[in-house]
């Protein structure tokens, strides 16, 4: 389990640079005065036990050659050391689920790990295994709001919908990380309304229907592709279902993901 340490001058190269090659070392740079410092301190402190990592805090009053050293002009300034060298670095008090996104990058939480055991227990066909790991992590972290996205998903593919529909309501609008993925999640339920029940009479229900099943398989490239041409064919079908089935995707997928970017500018020619 990750732990937190004061680190200085003196010491920071045994304490941050050598412990960095048995585990991740995040460096928080940061002085007392500072707000923002005070405000990610205790959020980086949880961090590093669910991630496991050295939480070294270097305060920048008392350690100015190694501030210096690191070109650190505002602060917090926070760093992540791997195998002795510096990975990534942001600088001021962002959002935790900004800085779970960088953090995940280089380390998997405990949260993580359980998610990632889930995930590969239903694609090998151990449903109720999956759905064990699932109330469990629910159980246990009710306010993640990864894990309460991740277990809506599995009981959607599974066709507990009463019971995602139940998670996904606990995600209220003012949580702009999470809301937009929660509605999105919401929308898989008509996906899988329509791969099971949409009676494909003509080619556009044909490609719904197809681009349903697909999203509810996580094949969203194979989904973006089959909706698109529902747009491309005609952009008002069915009220735009083709742009709204679209629209779920890239919430579900995040603005960064590839796909999301690929398709929104494919998206975009054919509407404009």
């Amino acid at each position: 389990m990750g732990y937190s340490i004061d680190v200085t001058d003196e010491n920071f190269e045994k304490l941050v640079i050598e412990q960095s090659y048995e585990k991740p070392v995040v460096v928080d740079f940061w002085a007392p005065w500072c707000g923002p410092c005070q405000m990610l301190k205790p959020v980086l402190e949880k961090l590093s036990k669910e991630y496991d990592f050295v939480l070294a805090k270097v305060n920048t009053d008392e350690n100015s050659l190694t501030a210096n050293q690191f070109n650190v002009s505002g602060i917090p300034d926070v760093r992540i050391f791997i195998d002795g060298k510096e990975v990534d670095r942001f600088v001021g008090a962002l959002p935790e689920p900004k800085i779970r996104e960088i953090l995940s990058k280089y380390m998997k939480s405990e949260i993580d790990r359980y998610l990632e055991e889930a995930y590969m227990e239903y694609m090998a066909g151990n449903f109720e295994e999956a759905e064990r790991i699932y109330e469990k992590l629910i159980k246990e972290h009710p306010q993640n709001k990864k894990v309460v996205l991740e277990a809506a998903k599995f009981y959607i593919k599974e066709n507990k919908l009463e019971e995602a529909e139940k998670l996904l309501n606990t995600i209220k609008e003012y949580e702009k990380e999470y809301f937009p993925k929660a509605q999105a999640l919401k929308e898989l339920i008509t996906f899988k309304d329509w791969c099971e029940n949409l009676t494909a009479e003509n080619e556009l229900d044909r490609l719904l229907k197809e681009g349903a099943c697909s999203a509810i398989h996580e094949d969203y490239k194979t989904a973006l592709e089959k909706f698109l041409k529902v747009v491309q064919l005609d952009k008002k079908y069915r009220d735009e279902a083709g742009r709204k089935a679209m629209v779920a995707i890239f919430n579900i997928l995040g603005e960064t993901d590839p796909l999301t970017r690929e398709y929104r500018k494919k998206l975009a020619m054919w509407l404009y």
